[in-house]
């Protein structure tokens, strides 16, 4: 078996080590998609198939050296491990079995005769205690295929890669000694290590890249650097070499971003291969890539996922969508249609009614193709498999007999025609338990993920904000055509009246949107301050403050091919009632140059002025320094991905723009308190709702005094639920590095979230209104059972935008506050002039600032010469 890993070499990471990986990220070993796992009976299942996340081109390997069972060695090949290493003198086990082309002997000393067909790993490795010339020979003279070689200790990782590569070996390297940090110099660079691995031509040393889809269909292609392909795995998105612009950053402001999923080289070292999810299109010209639109399946599949989202009335796939029973009745039709086709173009007939239904059905329920796909590859390596006989009524159908069933036998699986599989019971959906006794463990668990500020983020925005800082409307208007492929614009706003046909929405979306209006308008109008406060500090000194509304305000809502209406009200609705003269969103178009309607609807309910077409940093820009028909703001609020939030730091710094900005932002995240009366059920969906924001979500329990019976409820809960969700994927990543916290009481527990400072604190507690008055640190609370986080997101009346990343130690979430200003005055009549000048003066004097000194001293003067007149 010729091993067709992504690069030649593999990430080494014991089991102890999966949960908190030293070195690389959890979403950066994904991306590489070639761990390699010292096996252990501490391994979790859901642990290690966590790291693949999206990625199809996963090849786990696994030393199984310190595992004694076999069935526990069978389990991970069933579950998708592309090679096990078992110690030679145990090797004769497997020699029989018809999987055997994925087991490979181990041994701690370079003998190859023991090398097998299908591989041979050298553990502990020490290029200073071999003949290395002599050693490459013996390899080349024996043609050893698929050597793999681990270094001992403190080997130079460096010369030891560039030995493995002239043995043609696969080199096994730690990940606590590799970085994607520039400034680590004590690990090696990962891009450096992936670039010494590539053959370029050219005389730059960049090579080409081929752009694939989650189904690999090529999109395009490009070109990568070793600074760019850095720059990719750690954002783990699509970053590129431009011949002419350096650094390029795919949907930079566009909205077509890439999230990237898989890298790999091909069996010449020539080419890359970039597997990533596309959001819009990747070519420049209106279809889906640069050599064409879809077709087929991958066609079909985009257009059902069109019409989920905003289906014809009346059209037949509506009424799919909308009609469980006709679906489920035309896929049992069709399949039986198929079984009943003749001739060829029959059958190619009929297969493809059957996956237009199947894909249907698929699509409804938010499963896509490569979810399917990743289904079918993971049947492929499945070894325990069941008979596959036809079962009752079928069968019965077909006269075929079904007493007497046989247990399932290990065999070899097909790749091409997998048989029906079952999830194996350990596969668990599973937080780690943590007592908080153990505050070492707690400590590390508490941990938010590292957050790099990126220079190349700033070198790409800069330019932007420039440009459309010296161009206006001209310069904002060429990249919402660039990026957002809205070439029919002429104009880069919107302003209101808006028309009515930009706001066609459902009769429901617009009660939802009224009610959730409503709701958050009485909340932040009663957060008004009813009357100027005014304190007299000491006789005839009155001093007063008094709010007035920021006078123009910017609002970016995210928008594009995303439905965000609610955090257009979160944003516009307090901007309203504070009383902001101009309000102004801004949120880019769609390829036909309209804004998503629900959100054009709150900028007409809000009273806003105009909306800004475009998206990303030249948004940020127009806004802050206002062009010939976008207006200048004063403070621009709202979220975006990590571009847009640097152009707001960018312009928040230069003087000339004169504009604030909101809070800062990290990852999402809920801390849920539980005690003896909280109800598993709610709890677990409590987590899961943030949990399936991404595999990086933060998600903490914390139980309070909980019985062993009470926390396997809620664990149970918290699986069971998770495989229902059409993100189960996310989710099962996210729960793998999620935790619960063991503590005695609820004083513990307050104070290991205060300390935390959640962006969402849940209260699942007996006498949850009590314990609010221990919160010092928190976004939002959600008190008892009735109350879970999404009414926060939307409806309930309190603000969505929240202190995420611990800062809700020092930031509130946005409020009525955030669109006043403060102003106080001073007001003092002569007595109170005389009451204290004294100690106006001195202090004057002690900072020697005449001036000051003199504007009291010539009044007090003026009052004594006028009373001795």
């Amino acid at each position: 078996m010729e091993t067709t890993l992504p690069f030649p070499f593999l990430i080494s990471v014991p089991s102890t080590g999966l949960e908190n990986i030293e070195g690389l990220t959890r979403g950066e070993l994904s991306v590489l998609g070639c761990p390699f796992i010292e096996a252990d009976s501490n391994l979790k299942d859901e642990t290690w198939r966590s790291l693949r996340r999206n990625n199809a081109d996963f090849h786990p390997h696994f030393d199984v050296s310190k595992l004694e069972s076999k069935d526990d060695i069978l389990n991970l090949l069933d579950r998708g491990a592309r090679r096990v290493f078992v110690p030679v003198e145990k090797f004769s086990e497997y020699e029989n079995e018809e999987f055997v082309a994925r087991v490979a002997p181990v041994v701690t000393t370079p003998d190859l005769s023991v090398a097998k067909p299908q591989g041979l790993l050298i553990t502990g490795f020490d290029p200073a205690a071999q003949d290395l010339e002599k050693f490459t020979e013996e390899c080349k003279a024996k043609k050893v295929k698929d050597l793999f070689i681990k270094p001992v200790n403190g080997v130079d990782l460096e010369k030891f890669v560039e030995f493995a590569k002239k043995c043609s070996a696969v080199a096994i390297l730690p990940s606590n000694r590799l970085t994607t940090d520039k400034a680590d110099s004590s690990k090696l660079l990962l891009s450096k290590l992936i670039a010494s691995y590539w053959k370029s031509d050219r005389a730059d040393g960049l090579i080409p890249t081929v752009v694939c889809d989650e189904g690999g269909i090529a999109l395009g292609m490009a070109y990568t650097s070793e600074d760019s392909i850095g720059e990719a795995i750690r954002s783990q998105a699509g970053v590129y070499q431009s011949r002419k612009r350096g650094l390029w950053v795919k949907g930079l402001t566009s909205g077509d971003t890439q999230e990237l999923l898989g890298i790999g080289l091909d069996c010449d070292n020539d080419t890359l291969k970039f597997t990533v999810k596309q959001t819009g299109r990747f070519c420049h010209l209106p279809q889906s890539g640069c050599f064409g639109n879809l077709s087929g399946v991958s066609k079909l599949e985009k257009v059902l996922e069109l019409r989920k989202e905003s289906a014809p009335a009346g059209s037949y796939t509506a009424r799919l969508f909308s009609d469980e029973k006709l679906l489920r009745a035309k896929i049992m039709e069709e399949a039986e249609e198929l079984c009943d086709a003749k001739t060829a173009s029959e059958i190619a007939f009929e297969a493809a009614d059957l996956i237009y239904f199947a894909l249907t059905r698929a699509v409804a329920a938010g499963v896509s193709l490569s979810d399917i796909n990743r289904s079918l590859d993971e049947k492929s390596w499945k070894v325990k498999r069941r008979k596959g006989d036809a079962k009752g009524k079928w069968a019965e159908k077909e006269g075929i007999k079904t007493e007497g069933t046989s247990t399932a036998a290990p065999v070899a699986a097909p790749a091409a025609a997998p048989a029906p599989t079952q999830e194996p019971k350990n596969d668990r959906i599973l937080m780690k338990r943590i007592d908080a006794a153990n505050s070492a463990e707690l400590t590390q668990a508490l941990k938010r993920p590292s957050q790099k500020s990126s220079e190349t983020i700033m070198k790409i925005i800069v330019p932007i904000i420039d440009e459309v800082r010296k161009g206006g409307d001209k310069a904002v208007l060429s990249y919402t055509h660039k990026f957002e492929k809205a070439t029919s614009l002429t104009s880069p706003v919107l302003r209101a009246p808006f028309p009515k046909e930009l706001m066609d929405i459902p009769p429901e979306t617009i009660e939802a949107i009224d009610t959730s209006f409503e709701n958050i308008r009485k909340f932040h109008a009663a957060q008004k301050e009813e009357k100027p406060l005014k304190v007299e500090t000491m006789p005839g000194v009155v001093c007063s403050r008094f709010s007035r509304p920021i006078e123009a305000v910017g609002l970016y809502i995210p928008g594009g091919t995303a439905v965000l209406p609610s955090t257009a009200l979160m944003l516009g609705v307090p901007a309203m009632v504070a009383g902001c003269k101009k309000i102004v969103f801004a949120s880019p178009p769609r390829s036909d140059g309209r804004i998503t309607p629900e959100i054009v609807y709150v900028a007409h309910k809000v009273g806003a002025e105009s909306i800004v077409l475009a998206g990303g940093a030249q948004a940020v820009a127009a806004m802050a320094y206002g062009t010939e028909s976008v207006s200048k703001v004063d403070k621009i609020l709202g979220p975006g991905n990590q571009f847009v939030t640097a152009a707001k730091m960018f312009v928040s710094n230069d003087t000339n723009a004169g504009v604030s900005i909101d809070m800062p932002a990290g990852p999402s995240e809920v801390l849920v308190i539980a005690d003896k009366d909280a109800e598993p059920a709610f709890v677990a969906s409590d987590l899961l709702s943030q949990a399936e924001h991404g595999v990086d979500s933060q998600v903490i329990l914390i139980g309070v005094d909980l019985s062993e019976e009470k926390l396997k409820a809620i664990e149970d809960e918290v699986h069971n639920q998770a495989v229902a969700l059409p993100r189960v994927d996310i989710v099962r990543g996210s729960i793998a590095h999620s935790i619960t916290i063991s503590v005695k009481d609820v004083d513990e527990a307050m104070r290991i979230s205060n300390e935390y400072a959640p962006e969402h604190l849940i209260l699942h507690l007996n006498d949850p209104e009590a314990v609010v008055e221990k919160v010092t640190n928190a976004g939002s609370v959600f008190i008892g059972q009735w109350t879970p986080e999404s009414v926060g997101d939307y409806s309930a009346g309190v603000n969505h935008s929240l202190p995420t990343y611990g800062y809700a130690k020092q930031y509130s979430g946005v409020n009525l506050a955030s669109f006043v200003k403060h102003i106080t005055s001073s007001n003092l009549t002569a007595e109170g002039l005389k009451n204290v000048g004294t100690a106006v003066m001195r202090l004057a004097a002690v900072e020697e600032l005449e001036a000051h000194r003199r504007a009291v001293s010539i009044r007090l003067e003026h009052m004594a010469k006028k009373a001795q007149a």
